[in-house]
């Protein structure tokens, strides 16, 4: 039986796409949908597609994103 290890326990972890920040990805996201939310935060590569997240960062996402991601479910509701 193989078993496999979770992505946090792998030794070539990835850092946040947030300048300064060195804390290991929690998510990944299109950097169009998360400078829209978050514009106040400077990205370590500016021509990137996709942009990675630590957890802090993604709980600031989640925050700013909480009014539309509401307003999406409520237009599949009938």
């Amino acid at each position: 039986m193989v078993f496999r290890r979770k992505k946090e326990e792998t030794e070539n972890q990835e850092e946040c796409s947030v300048s300064g920040c060195h804390q290991p990805v929690k998510r990944s996201f299109s950097a169009r949908v998360v400078k829209d939310a978050l514009p106040h935060l400077a990205f370590k590569s500016s021509g990137a597609k996709r942009v990675r997240l630590c957890k802090e960062h993604y709980k600031e996402y989640k925050k700013a994103t909480k009014e539309d991601r509401k307003l999406e479910r409520l237009g599949w509701e009938r």
